[in-house]
């Protein structure tokens, strides 16, 4: 990646001086802060390297530290406190486009924005680099946040850079997140579990099939079934199911988009989905909900009305 100062006519960088918060020694150029776009849609398509920090004057270089934060379902008021701050204190911070862009206002003037960006199919900076450039920003002295979207240990592969750090002798601490298993669903008035209903849930992910005997497990489990990341899958888990033993008017929405003003929830069932959603099909990201808990969906009426009448047609035309 290259940065500013490897940029013809770049800005030199301005020194910046701080003090000692044990001793309040003056530690003049103990850091230099790069002048970045103010704007933070300019900083997030800036690709930089961060200076390093120099060596204490009173004791030991200054050791760089990774914050693997959870942004939560979508919407930024949804970060914790704790994430909130660890942003505000990042010099580097690698992001993707599962992490609300809003969030990346919060962060420092001067601090590094990296766009790791993964989409469905194709992450065009594959999760072996992303963990080398965790590393490697930390082992500069840098304070490093990796934001991502819900929590990092739900499909979020954070056990994998929390792994990368330890082995490189990082320091790391995870952030928890809101994911979007249970937050998606609950604002489309959709409980994962609710008394009489459901007393219990299950998060799978959709990206890769199940086998039979996983299929009929989880059809005979009982409660409230959330898919992530299986909008392209969605029709091999819903007769998956059936086969599996999975009632056909056991209900199923599909929230897209879940905390952005484009959310759309559609409703159908095991048994219809597969027609319902055939010339309009889900789009990334979208959580999916199976079970009792959907008939409490908070659905838009005009999509509603337009629904129930295409799952009554596919049934007429179904009888003999």
């Amino acid at each position: 990646m290259g940065g500013h100062a490897a940029q013809s006519g770049a800005p030199a960088p301005v020194p910046v001086v701080r003090e000692c918060a044990g001793c309040s020694r003056s530690l003049g150029h103990a850091r230099a802060r790069w002048p970045w776009p103010a704007s933070p849609r300019d900083r997030r398509r800036t690709r930089g390297r961060p200076a390093e920090r120099a060596a204490h004057p009173c004791g030991p270089a200054v050791r760089g530290e990774v914050l693997i934060v959870g942004a939560g379902p979508g919407d930024p008021d949804l970060i914790t406190v704790a994430g909130l701050r660890a942003l505000r204190r990042a010099d580097v911070v690698l992001y993707d486009r599962l992490a609300p862009a809003e969030l990346l206002d919060e962060s420092r003037a001067d601090a590094v924005l990296i766009d790791v960006g993964k989409t469905p199919g194709h992450h065009a900076v594959p999760q072996e680099r992303i963990n080398e450039l965790i590393v490697e920003h930390a082992r500069r002295g840098s304070v490093v946040v990796r934001l991502k979207g819900g929590d990092p240990y739900v499909f979020g592969r954070g056990g994998e850079e929390l792994d990368a750090c330890r082995a490189a002798g990082v320091p790391v601490r995870i952030i928890p997140g809101i994911t979007s298993a249970i937050a998606v669903p609950g604002q489309a008035g959709i409980p994962v579990t609710h008394r009489g209903i459901s007393r219990s849930f299950t998060v799978v992910s959709g990206h890769v099939p199940f086998d039979d005997a996983q299929y009929r497990a989880l059809a005979g489990i009982g409660g409230t079934i959330v898919v992530l990341m299986g909008v392209n899958t969605m029709r091999q888990v819903v007769t998956g199911l059936a086969r599996g033993g999975m009632r056909a008017d056991v209900p199923l929405a599909v929230v897209e988009r879940g905390f952005s003003e484009a959310r759309r929830t559609r409703v159908a069932t095991v048994g219809t989905a597969g027609a319902v959603f055939a010339g309009d099909s889900p789009r990334s990201p979208a959580v999916i909900v199976i079970g009792e808990v959907v008939r409490r969906a908070e659905v838009d009426p005009l999509d509603e009305a337009a629904l129930q009448a295409r799952v009554e047609s596919l049934v007429g035309a179904a009888t003999p």
